[in-house]
């Protein structure tokens, strides 16, 4: 069996991801902003919030971690934290596995560092992009990198303000990401297989968040939503 064609991967379609980002881009510092603001309350350095960042790069662990954040540690509560944190992120298990047919044409060393840019956002865009006949990882990486850096921007601008924003859930700002999210999800309509996943995967979640104390309801939505997508056929 041939070996599939390695996808290209230039600097003119990181350009034209960064480019379809843009219109996202106020909503995306909004909430960095305010994770920025949050982090000064709970004792954090701006350099330290600078690298959370920049280095997890997730915005809603972010928030979650900052609630369960302690000034004194013990074995018990950093592994908590970092189970949550993986509780979180898990949904990137599954939206990397999507990428595999793309990105997986390339080498290791080009595959993995482009997936440090992963975002829900940039994710979302690309698949649709990738969809609709598009097959330059630069619009991945482009998008990726371009949201990377203004989430790190902004943090750091929300931490030099420091308590000027109120409490993000009081504005709401921690629904920010999801909208655009959303928005972002919805070109990739593409028939009743979508509504049986997308539909199973928002009931399951909206009842295990009633069910299950923590962040539970996101992984179980998420696995419930794959597995019914599975088992529906194109309907073609």
């Amino acid at each position: 069996m041939s070996k599939p064609h390695q996808a290209p991967l230039t600097v003119a379609g990181m350009v034209d991801g960064a480019r379809a980002m843009l219109p996202l881009m106020p909503g995306i510092a909004a909430f960095g902003m305010a994770f920025g603001a949050a982090s000064v309350q709970k004792g954090f350095s701006l350099v330290e919030a600078g690298l959370s960042s920049a280095l997890v790069f997730a915005g809603l662990a972010q928030m979650v971690a900052l609630e369960g954040w302690t000034r004194h540690w013990s074995a018990g509560t950093l592994l908590a934290l970092g189970f949550l944190t993986m509780t979180v992120n898990m949904r990137h298990v599954l939206m990397g596995a999507s990428l595999r047919p793309w990105l997986g044409t390339l080498p290791a060393w080009k595959a993995y560092p482009a997936l440090l840019f992963m975002a829900d956002n940039n994710w979302a865009a690309a698949l649709r992009y990738h969809g609709e006949g598009g097959n330059d990882v630069g619009y991945f990486v482009g998008s990726g990198l371009i949201t990377w850096i203004f989430w790190v921007a902004a943090t750091l601008a929300g931490h030099l303000i420091g308590g000027g924003i109120p409490d993000p859930k009081a504005l709401g700002i921690d629904l920010v990401v999801p909208a655009f999210f959303v928005a972002m999800l919805l070109p990739n309509w593409k028939g009743r297989r979508e509504a049986v996943g997308w539909g199973v995967a928002a009931a399951v979640s909206v009842a295990a968040s009633f069910l299950l104390p923590g962040w539970w309801f996101i992984v179980i939505g998420a696995l419930a939503g794959a597995i019914a997508g599975g088992f529906t056929d194109d309907g073609r």
